[in-house]
């Protein structure tokens, strides 16, 4: 099976040689070459990552695909919690109008109904977005792999999926359990190759040796989602051990947690959303997935994408000193220090209730 050929620019928006090295490619090899602050400079410097004076999200490469990506993209997993299912799709369908064009999803959000109601929020407008779900095979085969990729395909009503990650690879032994012979990185492969996903890659947020142990098998991952907020540069830091691998490789790099997966620091007054969710836009990422589950917090990332411009040097470091002395015990990344935020699915296949 081989994708339906889209009518709009998504399909067709095919970075030139010069495109991509004005965009993330210059800024990656700053960030690996020359350290983060060279890479602030540039980011500054480059007024195609920031947001526009026509209030438009601004677009970025999704790595070496050739697609271009909503620098915000929204997430499945809080939406799908949202009860009312017509609300939920409004919700949606706002998103999609203002510009953002990259949703995230996985096979195990609340039990699939992510998944199922956005399929049904994308009937009329599946062309218009570059859909990403998650296998959530959790180490099992190949096999258990592909029969996920089918039920995600039947309910998100697509033949097709522009981005299919591994989800949550947080334990030690993960990356051996999906390199495995008949393992779930053969599943990716084989998805491809039938046509049934463009793309391809894996998200994980527990320690950044982990994520360089998948990408030291030498694999053809596109993509790589990991949790990027300003505590994450003081405590397990993917900003400063990941994100210069992938930005060298060309890997597009996918942030997550800006807002540290509950706000705490927000509602503790530790931190605003707009200089969270700015810092994490300054760094040379392809997109920031976000949690959108009211119509309030759509608006007001939406607001801040379109008003973005990347920090300067000054204020990341001042930004980041500011909150050292909260972030170096991780209190608010528990997420890489404990089990409690790991998916009941995972923990089952691991042995920990």
């Amino acid at each position: 099976m081989t994708p339906k050929t889209p009518v709009n620019r998504i399909w067709s928006a095919m970075l030139d040689r010069r495109q991509l090295l004005k965009g993330l490619g210059v800024a990656g090899s700053l960030m690996a070459l020359r350290g983060p602050g060279r890479l602030a400079e540039a980011l500054a410097a480059d007024s195609s990552l920031a947001g526009s004076s026509s209030g438009e999200i601004p677009r970025r490469a999704l790595g070496k695909t050739g697609v271009q990506v909503s620098a915000l993209c929204f997430g499945g997993a809080h939406w799908g919690r949202i009860q009312d299912d017509a609300e939920a799709i409004r919700l949606l369908h706002t998103a999609i109008d203002a510009g953002v064009n990259f949703l995230d999803n996985a096979w195990e959000y609340n039990g699939g109904r992510s998944e199922e109601l956005m399929g049904k929020a994308l009937q009329g407008k599946r062309q218009q977005v570059v859909l990403m779900t998650k296998v959530c095979s959790h180490g099992r085969d190949k096999k258990v792999a592909m029969q996920q990729l089918e039920e995600s395909l039947r309910r998100l009503k697509t033949d097709y999926l522009d981005l299919w990650q591994i989800h949550e690879v947080v334990y030690e032994d993960d990356p051996d359990r999906h390199f495995a012979p008949n393992g779930g990185t053969e599943a990716l492969l084989e998805a491809k190759r039938q046509g049934k996903v463009r793309f391809i890659g894996f998200t994980g947020h527990k320690h950044p040796d982990i994520h360089l142990n998948m990408l030291s098998r030498d694999f053809p991952f596109d993509t790589c989602q990991m949790p990027l907020n300003v505590f994450d540069g003081t405590y397990r830091s993917f900003e400063r051990e990941v994100l210069p691998v992938l930005n060298q490789r060309g890997i597009a790099p996918l942030g997550m947690k800006s807002l540290t997966g509950n706000a705490e620091p927000i509602k503790q007054g530790i931190v605003q959303p707009e200089e969270a969710i700015r810092y994490v836009l300054s760094l040379p990422i392809a997109s920031l997935v976000s949690g959108i589950d009211s119509p309030q917090v759509l608006k007001q990332n939406l607001d801040i994408a379109r008003r973005f411009t990347p920090m300067t040097v000054a204020e990341m470091e001042g930004l980041r000193a500011r909150v050292a002395m909260f972030a170096m015990d991780g209190r608010y990344e528990l997420f890489k220090s404990t089990n409690r935020y790991d998916g009941r699915i995972g923990r089952d296949q691991h042995g920990i209730s």
